[in-house]
């Protein structure tokens, strides 16, 4: 992946930077998982029900909303995701850290494809709010990821806090 501190992305148009931060913030909630328990991953440290695998999962429903669902028009229910983001946190007893990360890894495959050939002044048309620039999406994508990458390094340096005491 490349950094989007190098020289070489100073130069890319914006579609293509705002793309290579938005991949940064998806690896880094990614591999926030990376060398945890099934425990570790699942534990509840805060009131809501934000948990590290929840993050993960959370994350692939959000890219189904705005690449599936925003892009497509195609509903919730056909695109077999949450109705709801509060919902899209939940785990069920079959997911896991490979079942979470697999899942996340297609729907970022899912987004890539919804996006080829499309430049951000492109619209998609099925979000109900009604049509939206791709500039704009992207850019949602850019801050909904940031804020879970943040809520993930304060949750994973619990965890790993936890490990030592």
């Amino acid at each position: 992946m490349p950094n989007p501190d190098s020289h070489d992305i100073y130069q890319l148009d914006y579609d293509d930077m705002v793309q290579v931060f938005i991949d940064q913030h998806r690896l880094m909630l990614m591999t926030c998982l990376d060398g945890l328990t099934e425990g570790e991953a699942r534990a509840s440290l805060v009131r809501s029900k934000s948990t590290l695998l929840g993050l993960v999962k959370h994350a692939t429903f959000v890219e189904r909303v705005w690449f599936g669902e925003a892009a497509t028009g195609k509903s919730r229910s056909e695109l077999g995701i949450a109705a709801t983001p509060d919902e899209s946190f939940a785990l069920k007893t079959s997911d896991t850290i490979e079942t979470v990360q697999r899942d996340y890894t297609r729907a970022l495959e899912e987004s890539r494809q919804a996006l080829s050939g499309k430049s951000g002044d492109d619209i998609f048309p099925g979000n109900r709010r009604g049509p939206l620039p791709v500039r704009w999406v992207l850019l949602h994508m850019l801050r909904e990821l940031a804020q879970h990458c943040g809520h993930a390094d304060i949750l994973r340096e619990q965890i790993l806090a936890s490990r030592k005491q």
